[in-house]
Formats: C-alpha cells, sequence, structure tokens
C-alpha cells in the first residue's frame, strides 16, 4: 500500500466516519474519535499463525503423528497433540510449562535409566 500523508489519512478518516451510520458514529466518538483507526491492520488469524520454524499447527500436528505408528496413538492422544501444539504457536504459558516439563521429565528418565 502507498504512504499517505497525515493529511490527506485524516481526510479519509473524516470521510469514513461521516459515511457511516449515527448509531456507529455515536459508538466510536464514546471510545474516542482519535483513538480509532480506520485504517488498521487485521490481525493474522489462527491457522495462518506460525512457529519458529514456519510451519502451521496443522503442519506440525500431521508432522508428528506421521513420526509414529498408528497403532501408538488413539484420538485423545491426537487431540493432546493437537492443544499442545495450538498452545505453544500462540505462545500461551499452560503449555509452555507442560512442554518444558515433559522435557525435563524425559531427561529425568533417561538419567535414571527409566527409558
Amino acid at each position: 500500500m502507498n504512504k499517505i500523508s497525515p493529511d490527506e489519512e485524516q481526510k479519509r478518516k473524516k470521510a469514513i466516519f461521516e459515511s457511516m451510520s449515527p448509531r456507529r458514529q455515536k459508538h466510536i466518538l464514546k471510545k474516542g474519535y482519535d483513538e480509532w483507526d480506520p485504517f488498521q491492520e487485521p490481525k493474522d488469524p489462527i491457522d495462518i499463525r506460525k512457529d519458529k520454524t514456519k510451519r502451521t499447527t496443522q503442519e506440525l500436528f500431521r508432522a508428528f503423528l506421521q513420526s509414529r505408528s498408528e497403532e501408538k496413538y488413539s484420538n485423545e492422544y491426537g487431540r493432546g497433540v493437537f492443544e499442545i501444539c495450538h498452545g505453544i504457536i500462540n505462545d500461551d504459558d499452560k503449555f509452555k510449562g507442560m512442554f518444558e516439563f515433559s522435557v525435563w521429565y524425559q531427561e529425568l528418565l533417561k538419567r535414571e535409566g527409566h527409558e
């Protein structure tokens, strides 16, 4: 998108505001016209969010399950994988804690000879 001057942006903002219904205008004025940004970029939908490896939740989920034999997992297992995958991509502390504990616990089991 081309850069527009602040004056042009204000003109466009006013034009957008004036083309709205009175009810919507009232809503914007209640929250504050100066804070209102009609040119705000939309947020990424959840299904497009990617992790550090540039993979989506679905890509990670499929890759992980394909690395397991089908007999080794149930529907609940798959749901758990999807849930933690989704939580990690969304940077949710609950799932980061679950992941870090799992890694720590696996290392503990190896150190103590319980593979």
